[in-house]
C-alpha cells in the first residue's frame, strides 16, 4: 500500500511540478518533422527523471534498510513520517529560506549548466539526459517522496517507490510539454490543495507503522532481525 502511495504522490503532486518545471518541459526541442519523434523525445525525458528518482530510492531504501538491520525499524517508519508531516506543515516562508541555502543555489547553477548544454545539443538521446538533470532539481515534494522511500524495506522498494513517485508524475508533465498552454489554471490549483492531504495521510501511516500497535494493515507489529534473532536464541535455551 504504501509503495502504491509514491503513485499518488507523485500523481497529485505533478501539478505544482508544472508551476517547477513546466518550462523546462514547455522548452524540449523536436528533432525530426514526424509526431514519432516528437512523442518518443518527451517518453525519454520523462524516462530520465524516473531514472533518477529511482536511483535515488535504491539510495535511501538501502540506508534505511541498514537502519532496520540493527533494530530501528519502528524508528525510520516514525521520523519518515514526522520529516513529511513537518514539512507539509511548515511555514511556506521557511520553505523558502530552505531552498536558498548555498548548496542547493550550487545544485541549481550545475543542473541548469548541464540542461543549457543538453537543450543546445541536437541529439534525440539528449533529451533522455535532459531528464536525468531535471531530476536532480531541488523539490519539495520529492524530498517528501524520499522521506517515504527511506521507510521501505529495502533498497528495492525504496527504487520502486520512487520509480512510481517518477511515473505519476508523467502523464501532467508529458501533457505539458506536448500542450501545456491547454493545462487550465484552475484544474492545477484544485488538485494543488489535495497534495498535502494525501502527504499528511501517509506520513500519519507511516508513524502509525512505526508505533507498532498491533493493528492488521495499518500499525503491525513490526520485528527487526535483532529483536527475532534473540528471541529465536531464547526460546531455543528454554527448550533445553
Amino acid at each position: 500500500m504504501e509503495v502504491l502511495g509514491g503513485f499518488l504522490i507523485g500523481f497529485l503532486g505533478s501539478f505544482h511540478c508544472v508551476g517547477m518545471c513546466g518550462p523546462i518541459a514547455l522548452a524540449l526541442p523536436v528533432y525530426g518533422d514526424s509526431n514519432f519523434s516528437k512523442i518518443l523525445g518527451r517518453v525519454l525525458y520523462n524516462l530520465g527523471r524516473v531514472v533518477t528518482y529511482a536511483f535515488f530510492g535504491l539510495i535511501l531504501g538501502a540506508f534505511g534498510q541498514r537502519l532496520v538491520l540493527i533494530g530501528f525499524q519502528e524508528n525510520v517508519s516514525l521520523i519518515s513520517g514526522i520529516i513529511i508531516l513537518a514539512y507539509v506543515l511548515m511555514p511556506r516562508s521557511l520553505k523558502s529560506k530552505l531552498a536558498q541555502n548555498y548548496y542547493v543555489e550550487e545544485t541549481n547553477k550545475l543542473v541548469k549548466k548541464g540542461l543549457t548544454r543538453f537543450l543546445r545539443s541536437k541529439s534525440v538521446s539528449s533529451l533522455f539526459f535532459i531528464g536525468l538533470l531535471n531530476g536532480l532539481l531541488p523539490c519539495g515534494f520529492v524530498y517528501v517522496a524520499l522521506a517515504g522511500s527511506l521507510a521501505m524495506d529495502g533498497a528495492l522498494n525504496g527504487a520502486l517507490f520512487m520509480a512510481l513517485f517518477g511515473l505519476g508524475t508523467v502523464p501532467i508533465m508529458f501533457a505539458t510539454s506536448l500542450a501545456g498552454q491547454y493545462l487550465s489554471m484552475n484544474i492545477r490549483r484544485r488538485v494543488n490543495r489535495l497534495v498535502p492531504v494525501f502527504a499528511v495521510v501517509l506520513a500519519v501511516l507511516f508513524i502509525l507503522r512505526g508505533l507498532s500497535l498491533g493493528i492488521p494493515y495499518v500499525s503491525p507489529k513490526l520485528h527487526s532481525p535483532v529483536n527475532k534473532t534473540i528471541e529465536e536464541v531464547e526460546h531455543g535455551s528454554s527448550c533445553h
